[in-house]
């Protein structure tokens, strides 16, 4: 899963939100790397692995293209 947080208050809210939702769903995170103030944090949930970017390490690091052959099942813009 591939996020853009665009301020560092939208950052952390998307980082906490899903660290405290999956847990109270029994889903605890492995494993976290990076930090917001990078502009990149990894969390790894086992099955599914979350990357939270900022615009420019999004645009920069382009995970997408990596994976160009796969088909989004959700896409939220805003």
């Amino acid at each position: 899963m591939l996020a853009t947080a665009h301020s560092p208050l939208q950052f952390s809210a998307i980082v906490e939100r899903l660290g405290h939702e999956l847990k109270e769903a029994g889903v605890p995170p492995r494993h976290e790397e990076g930090r917001k103030e990078s502009g990149w944090v990894l969390i790894d949930f086992g099955d599914v692995i979350v990357h939270v970017f900022s615009p420019e390490k999004r645009e920069y690091y382009r995970l997408e293209e990596l994976w160009g052959r796969t088909t989004p099942v959700v896409r939220f813009t805003g």
